[in-house]
Formats: structure tokens, sequence, C-alpha cells
């Protein structure tokens, strides 16, 4: 008798049922095969634009992201001729919990440059306040995940508080962006008066870049709740089990979220013609305040 405690080593789909692997179902291939070279297509893209625009700062979130996507998908079309593998199926778990919050995190340093471009007077939060205060949420929920993962018994309620103090950073930062919205549109005197950020704000290109941003918001906060729907009944429950909704919910959404956070390479200019935001503090002298070439 084998000492191995991996059970891929004595068992497959022929010889034991499919409730005694790791996860309750097979995976779909053709499914997981799309998102793969989906992910993997637009990894290769912002590579290409980050490269030639020179947009370093804003590459880590979703490369971060996308790595992250590409390994999670090749894990689980992994499982789908043997769903007994523990290592697969533990990466593609890990990739599975962690991966959206890099894109999370890419979405929060946004805020911070709409909120120059518009104006900080009209804002309760400051462009680096906001940004620093929402990577901390998601940082700690990161952690929270990470730790009810490594932990086997009542891991998964540590995970599901990690995934729902992220839907409560998404709702807060929903909310605030929403709050200034309106004051932007009641306040339209008491805006950025600098001509450069004037002229940006009434073109088509700066209102589609907030349309994608926005929806990029709010797919990753669909997401981030069926994660949570997901595991409170555990991770052999029918609705973590169900492929349809995985491939809908969680494929589906994180790719539209990438696809609209892309468009931000409409909005780009040259390294010599970056913008130049002035940011004034009660009396003090003038600051300059580069706005990365990613967001122009």
């Amino acid at each position: 008798m084998t000492n191995s405690t991996d059970l891929s080593d004595y068992c497959t789909l022929e010889i034991c049922p499919i409730t005694e692997a790791y996860v309750y179902h097979i995976p779909s291939l053709a499914g997981n095969t799309f998102y793969l070279t989906l992910f993997a297509m637009l990894l290769a893209a912002q590579l290409v634009l980050t490269v030639r625009y020179r947009t370093w700062g804003y590459l880590a979130g979703l490369f971060g992201g996308l790595v992250l996507e590409i390994i999670k998908y090749i894990r689980h079309i992994q499982l789908h001729s043997n769903p007994f593998r523990f290592n697969p199926y533990l990466e593609y778990l890990i990739c599975l919990t962690i991966g959206p919050a890099f894109l999370s995190a890419f979405i929060y340093i946004y805020l911070g440059r709409i909120v120059i471009v518009y104006g900080e007077g009209i804002s309760y939060l400051r462009s680096k306040t906001d940004t620093i205060v929402f990577i901390a949420c998601d940082l700690v929920s990161l952690i929270l995940q990470a730790a009810g993962g490594a932990i086997t018994s009542d891991g998964i309620n540590i995970m599901i508080a990690g995934l729902a103090s992220q839907v409560a950073s998404l709702i807060l930062f929903m909310a605030l962006c929403l709050n200034y919205a309106w004051r932007v549109y009641k306040s339209p005197h008491a805006l950025n008066p600098e001509t450069r950020m004037r002229d940006l704000r009434h073109t088509l290109r700066w209102k589609a870049f907030l349309a994608g941003l926005a929806l990029a918001t709010v797919t990753i906060f669909v997401r981030s709740v069926f994660r949570v729907a997901e595991l409170k009944g555990g991770f052999h429950s029918s609705l973590a089990n169900n492929q349809v909704l995985f491939l809908t919910l969680e494929g589906a959404m994180v790719a539209i979220a990438v696809i609209a956070l892309t468009t931000k390479w409409s909005f780009r200019r040259s390294r010599d013609s970056e913008m130049q935001l002035i940011k004034v503090n009660a009396g003090h002298e003038a600051k300059a305040q580069r706005v990365d070439s990613g967001m122009s």
C-alpha cells in the first residue's frame, strides 16, 4: 500500500468517484482554454503598449493580475484530466483568490489621478490619500484571504471575511466616486482651472476612459460578490462547482474589467508632453506634479 497523500497517485476518474476529488466537477476544457488565450493576448498587448509609451508605473497592477489569471486557467485545465491532483488545485485556488486584488489596486491608483484632473477642493480625500487608503484596504483583504487559504480548519471563514472586506472596500470606493461625480456636476466653477485639465475634461476620449474605469469597477465588484456567495457554501457546494456561473461571473467579469482598463492607452501622450498638474497649498509655493502618461 502506498504512503502517498496525493490522491492523484492512486485515483483517476475511472477508479475513484468525483466526490473524492478536490473539485466536484470536470473543468470545461473549451471555456478555460478560451480565457487562457484571451488573458495571454491581453498580457502581450499590455507589455507592448507599456514599452511603446513608457508607462512603467501602471504596469505592475495589470501585469500581476494577468499573470495570475493565466496561471489560474492553466492549472484549471490540468484539473480537467485529473481533478485529484493537489498541486494544480492549490495553485488554481491561490491565483483565483488574489488575482483580482491587483486589478482593484490598479483602479484605486487611477482615482487619485482623476481627482487631480477635476480638482481636490471638492473631494473628501486627496489625490494621494485616497489611493493609499484603498490600496491598504485591498492589502488587508489579500492578507485575510491568503491566511484563510493557509489554514486547513475554519480557513474558509477567514477567506470569506477577506472577500467581504474587499466587497465593502469596493462599495465605499463606488460611493465616494458617485459623491465626487455629484460634486463635480454641482460645482463646475470649483474645478481645476488649469487649461490643459479643462480641455482634457471636455474630450470624448476622457469621458470614454471614465466609462471604462466605471465598468471595470462594477465587474470586479460583481465578481467579488459572487466569490463571497460561492465560498459561503464551501468549496464543494453546488455554486462553487457550477461551471457556467464560474465562466460567466468569474471569467467574463475579470476579462471585461481588463479590457475596459486597457482603454487607458487611448489617452496617452508622448513622454515629452506629459501633463504638468499645478497644486497650490494655501499660500505656499506652487508645486508641479506629473501625471503619468498612461492617464494622458
